[in-house]
């Protein structure tokens, strides 16, 4: 099937969605899940065929980690799914409504975007993720994952398509494009007669390629060169706990942390606690030459090391005289993901809140809650770090569009 056959069949699959009542799209929904939890056997078996084919082709370990499925994961697909169900439906929701000098009555309310496009690597909870969350907002959506999670990606969507087709639904409003060439993805992203947004999820590098070639509307989602500053007079143990488990927890993901920023005022006491928290993680430490003084065993950081997001066991430390080096440093290299201080200080709260240019700004906790289930949004469709439409975890509202809904009774402008 060709792409402009299955924007053809998406636009039709959109209008249907969007007749839809609330009741029957949470139905739709739960079926999603069943089906994702029949398919259990099916999905795992996928899995470790690409799971296999990865190792076989040198993916990182670490990667592997974002490729993985188990049985919590799918589980946790499934649940996701009813979450979803279990949120409040935006469309038709009145924004705001007035009445103007005129008499006219004006409403904005919330519509559908139309047809989604997603285009993203090898993440298999994004298909049902995405899938999910366009399907409550009344949206089409076509997929394009990555070559290395093709296997777990059909079988997933064929649940998905299968739940549809049980519920008397659209079945090509969940559509996944099983050719995964280059080729193929530079259609995508040039699909302008069908598709209304294209929303790519990925390395930095990956979705610039995707903003440079895409003649689609894109909403750029979330590298993270994530930061965490202590702050002078901060708790450290708090401090040593939030940065292990933002490094540690999961370092494949856009929400771990990358670089931490120490107060020199708190350095010679927290960076020992620091490394010796972090030694059975195996971390490999580097730092700049105020870090490597106090921890000499570490590596001095280079220049490009400021700027890269490592999705690995390395993190960069970079010591800072006060709050605003600290902010200015952070502001200069950061992707505009999430950002953590940990403070006492009211006023450097505020302050690092206020003028740290992110999506999303923590204090006293760990970045890696920029998630949309944490959010309580029940899933996610991306974690947008740009600033026109949405910022920051993206759930039903954000992949919503508006429209003025305006009632007279006979005016015309003089």
């Amino acid at each position: 099937m060709t792409l402009t056959e299955m924007g053809k069949q998406a636009q039709v699959a959109e209008k249907q969605l969007s007749q839809l009542t609330t009741l029957k799209k949470n139905q739709v929904l739960r079926t999603m899940a069943a089906s994702i939890r029949k398919q259990t056997a099916e999905i795992l078996a996928a899995n470790a065929v690409d799971m296999k084919d990865a190792e076989k082709n040198g993916v990182k370990k670490v990667m592997l980690d974002r490729l993985k499925l188990d049985e919590s994961r799918v589980e946790n697909m499934a649940s996701g799914l009813e979450h979803v169900a279990e949120l409040p439906d935006p469309i038709g929701e009145v924004v705001k409504g007035w009445t103007t000098e005129a008499g006219l009555a004006i409403s904005q309310v919330r519509v559908p975007l139309g047809v989604i496009g997603m285009i993203y690597e090898a993440r298999p909870n994004v298909t049902v993720d995405a899938a999910g969350l366009t399907f409550k907002a009344g949206n089409a959506v076509i997929l394009r994952g990555g070559k290395e999670a093709i296997h777990s990606n059909q079988v997933l969507v064929n649940a998905l398509r299968a739940a549809l087709q049980a519920e008397n639904v659209a079945i090509d409003s969940v559509q996944l494009i099983t050719d995964t060439s280059h080729e193929t993805a530079t259609a995508l992203m040039q699909l302008t007669t069908y598709l209304d947004v294209l929303i790519p999820r990925g390395s930095a590098q990956f979705i610039q390629m995707v903003v440079q070639k895409a003649t689609v509307p894109v909403i750029e989602t979330g590298a993270g060169n994530c930061h965490v500053y202590v702050d002078a007079g901060a708790d450290l143990q708090m401090a040593t706990d939030i940065i292990v488990n933002a490094k540690t927890q999961r370092p494949s993901v856009c929400n771990a942390m990358e670089k931490l920023v120490v107060n020199e005022a708190v350095a010679e006491k927290l960076l020992p606690m620091v490394a010796k928290a972090l030694k059975p993680y195996n971390v490999d430490l580097r730092g700049d030459r105020q870090a490597q003084a106090i921890l000499p065993t570490i590596t001095l950081a280079s220049a490009a090391d400021w700027g890269t997001e490592y999705n690995d066991y390395i993190m960069a430390i970079k010591v800072v005289a006060n709050l605003d080096e600290a902010i200015a440093h952070i502001n200069r290299y950061n992707t505009k993901h999430s950002e953590a201080i940990i403070t006492n200080d009211y006023a450097h709260s505020e302050q690092f809140t206020k003028e740290v240019d992110a999506a999303v700004v923590y204090v006293n906790a760990s970045t890696r809650f920029t998630d949309g289930y944490e959010f309580g949004f029940g899933a996610e469709i991306g974690i947008s770090t740009q600033k026109l439409h949405a910022r920051g975890p993206m759930g039903l509202n954000e992949i919503t569009s508006t429209k003025y809904v305006v009632r007279g009774n006979g005016q015309v402008r003089k």
